[in-house]
């Protein structure tokens, strides 16, 4: 049991998985997050900057070109994995038994969070954990147009990885010594990714204790 949290706290630690995994690894998380609904609690923003940052340092042994371009596709790959799966089998996931890795409320969240913005919650919900990850499977369930699907799916994948890697990239370029600060950069990109989740979950709290309210009241 004690193997068993030691190797999930290495799969959430970056630094562990950019040191051991290196380039194939982040590929291989980053596919799983845009699109397995079970890889919502994969790290992903900070993952993708402590990659450019790496690479910058030469601490991963490739160039940022390939860096880039492969985890491009494999955040495309990982979207249209997701669409499938909610064009096929989507519906079942509002049937499904909350476990250690699902919760209903994140498919709740993230069917509310699509019905707002429609095809570019692909865009924005790159940007917001949970949301990155059951965005896709939404577009599939409501069958969202392929063609569009595709342009939302690309342009997203496009401004997530191109942000994320090249700022860590340049900053690692520019500013060596900040790989000194590693942890106060993750604990930053993690606020800043669940800060729109945290405000939701208190809007959703608010709502609710209303209706709540003015139920008992009649």
């Amino acid at each position: 049991m004690q193997d068993f949290l030691l190797s999930f706290q290495q799969l959430l630690d970056p630094e562990y998985l950019l040191s051991h995994g290196g380039f194939y690894i982040v590929c291989l998380i980053v596919f799983a997050e845009t699109g397995l609904f079970f890889g919502f609690f994969l790290p992903g923003d900070y993952l993708l900057f402590l990659a450019g940052l790496f690479c910058a340092l030469d601490k991963i042994d490739v160039d940022i070109v390939t860096l880039f371009f492969g985890i491009l596709i494999s955040g495309i790959l990982g979207n249209f994995a997701g669409y499938w799966f909610g064009y096929r089998a989507g519906p079942m996931l509002f049937k499904r038994k909350d476990s250690v890795l699902f919760k209903r409320k994140y498919v709740v969240m993230a069917e509310e969070f699509y019905q707002k913005y429609g095809g570019t919650a692909l865009i924005i919900g790159r940007f917001v954990p949970i949301i990155r990850t059951f965005a896709p499977i939404f577009a599939g369930v409501v069958q969202l147009n392929f063609r569009k699907f595709v342009i939302f799916n690309v342009a997203g994948a496009l401004l997530w990885v191109g942000l994320l890697v090249l700022t860590g990239y340049y900053l690692g370029i520019k500013f060596p010594a900040i790989i000194n600060y590693v942890e106060y950069i993750i604990i930053g990109l993690i606020v800043i990714a669940f800060l729109p989740i945290v405000i939701a979950l208190l809007k959703r709290w608010l709502k609710d204790k209303k209706a709540k309210k003015q139920t008992n009241e009649q």
